[in-house]
């Protein structure tokens, strides 16, 4: 399976020209045709959480839109990062997955929000699972801050995740958290991580890049630097299972104790 992180510098507050910019970046991925593409974190909005009532996109008709018709043109799967999605009044972080003839199957809202960002001034949590099959693969989709939470992403690996895909707008302050987060999330869960992060800067963040996808040993297979770049690699999904049954990990949980 090939799979391309797009990581770029998202304009702050537009939706209308990220939506531009974006196309222009998924044309340009899928010239190494990639299986899967995946955006980062609010990359419609960035983290213009104030002006939520004037961008968020209602019931996320217009993102769906979009993405639904660049996946059947382009017949790629994507999952579309996450939005700033408005129902009923209320504001979700919200990852929208879509495969390759343009359906829409699976949204999964961040159940983890960053106060340090003033996420839960603004959001509210989601209480969905992240889980979802995408190419033939089982997976889950996380976002951000959720990879602190290592309880969450192994609930979904024992329940058969084989690629844990992370959509972000981590800052560079602690960037090498961002690394030291995945790689353990790697090697406890044995799978792949597929982790995209934003470039540039908002007026009150600088973020850092370095999106990456790691094995299920914890072995870096491919990561950005902090610009904007497109960033694609190879996964063995095979190597999963060899992995598991070689250290059989969840076979010997304490689930009597924890």
């Amino acid at each position: 399976m090939k799979v391309s992180m797009i990581q770029y510098d998202i304009v702050f507050g537009n939706p209308k020209e990220n939506y531009k910019k974006v196309e222009q970046l998924i044309k340009q991925a899928v010239d190494s045709k990639p299986d899967i593409l995946i955006l980062p974190e609010l990359w419609t909005t960035g983290y213009d959480l104030n002006r939520l009532d004037e961008i968020a996109d209602e019931d996320a008709q217009d993102t769906i839109k979009f993405i639904s018709n660049l996946a059947e043109q382009y017949t790629v799967n994507i999952i579309a990062g996450s939005i700033a999605k408005r129902m009923g009044g209320k504001v979700n972080n919200t990852m929208l997955v879509f495969n390759s003839t343009g359906k829409l199957v699976h949204e999964y809202s961040k159940a983890h929000l960053f106060r340090l960002m003033d996420e839960d001034k603004h959001l509210i949590e989601g209480n969905s699972k992240a889980l979802f099959s995408l190419a033939g693969v089982l997976s889950a989709g996380f976002i951000c801050y959720d990879i602190r939470f290592p309880e969450w992403i192994r609930k979904h690996a024992v329940e058969g995740a084989k690629i844990i895909f992370v959509s972000a707008e981590w800052p560079k302050p602690r960037i090498d958290h961002w690394k030291y987060l995945l790689i353990a999330r790697a090697i406890e869960n044995q799978c792949y991580i597929v982790a995209c992060n934003r470039s540039g800067s908002d007026p009150a963040n600088v973020f850092g890049g370095h999106s990456i996808v790691i094995d299920p040993w914890g072995h870096v297979v491919e990561e950005a630097s902090e610009n904007e770049s497109i960033v694609t690699a190879v996964l063995e999904t095979e190597l999963v299972d060899e992995v598991r049954s070689k250290i059989p990990v969840f076979e010997d949980r304490r689930i009597d104790l924890y």
